[in-house]
């Protein structure tokens, strides 16, 4: 099976053009090419498909074999695959996920993709969708408790689900403690992805990510976008910010007049292999 390692801010997956490959079981292929010690290594397994809604598919599994319905950095890299590998000309394409089709923009240097601008769609604040347990409208600065400690908490769905927490400095947050309890506490019932934000200024913050079923990663595109409305319902920045993780920068733009939100960042080629 012939697979591409592609990555968006250090945030890397296996890519496998299923318009060519056949993957039969891909939770279980999602573990074994995952694994950064037996396998290739990464934060998951993308599967490319053909779709009847939009221009493509992305199939996206993370690295303990989980399903997810979006996934920022991973659509930027399916937009590179489809149109450096020569399966579209357009510089404007559709693609189909979990959480509905996203429409890409390619910005295009020396004929090949260098970065991309997704419309990531409305941000999802009702509780009950997205999923986290609660009676209010929206959650916004909650008191929650975890690990003994007392948080508070901003909840947005991109797709996928993100408890989104301010802190003094990312460096100092015991992620591999504190982000398993976030992800499988009471309050998340289909778990979370947590992000810790530190808010630089109204036009920059500060990142770090623990993705369920994946842990903490270099970056996460649905996440750098649910931080950014989260700075935004807790009038903390302006409408457009740069966002550092620990693997790059993406520029988050939200829409208020049609209530969407704009993420640009690079795509990147690491190696093309083949699994035997």
């Amino acid at each position: 099976m012939k697979f591409t390692k592609m990555q968006g801010c250090g945030n890397d997956y296996v890519y496998v053009n299923c318009l060519r490959e056949k993957v039969d079981n891909p939770p279980e292929l999602a573990i074994a090419v995952s694994d950064r010690h037996f396998g290739i290594g990464s934060d998951g397994l993308i599967l490319i498909k053909a779709s009847d809604k939009a221009d493509f598919m992305m199939d996206m599994y993370n690295a303990d074999g989980s399903s997810s319905a979006m996934c920022g950095n991973g659509i930027r890299c399916v937009a590179k695959y489809v149109y450096d590998y020569g399966l579209t000309k357009e510089k404007n394409i559709s693609i189909e996920t979990g959480a509905g089709i996203k429409y890409l923009k390619l910005a295009v240097e020396d004929g090949r993709v260098a970065e991309v601008t997704v419309d990531m769609g409305h941000p999802i604040t009702r509780p009950a969708l997205i999923p986290v347990k609660g009676e209010e409208e929206r959650i916004i600065a909650k008191p929650i408790k975890v690990g003994g400690e007392e948080y508070k908490v901003t909840c947005v769905s991109m797709g996928n689900p993100h408890a989104v927490v301010f802190v003094e400095d990312t460096k100092k947050v015991e992620i591999e403690k504190t982000g398993p309890l976030f992800e499988h506490h009471e309050w998340f019932p289909e778990r979370t992805n947590t992000e810790f934000i530190h808010v630089v200024d109204r036009n920059n913050i500060d990142m770090r990510v623990w993705e369920r079923g994946s842990g903490e990663t270099l970056a996460c595109g649905t996440g750098a976008c649910a931080s950014v409305y989260a700075c935004i319902l807790n009038g903390l920045t302006e409408d457009e910010v740069k966002v550092k993780l620990l693997g790059g920068e993406l520029i988050v733009r939200y829409d208020r007049e049609k209530d969407l939100i704009f993420m640009t960042g690079p795509a990147v080629t690491v190696f093309d292999g083949e699994l035997l």
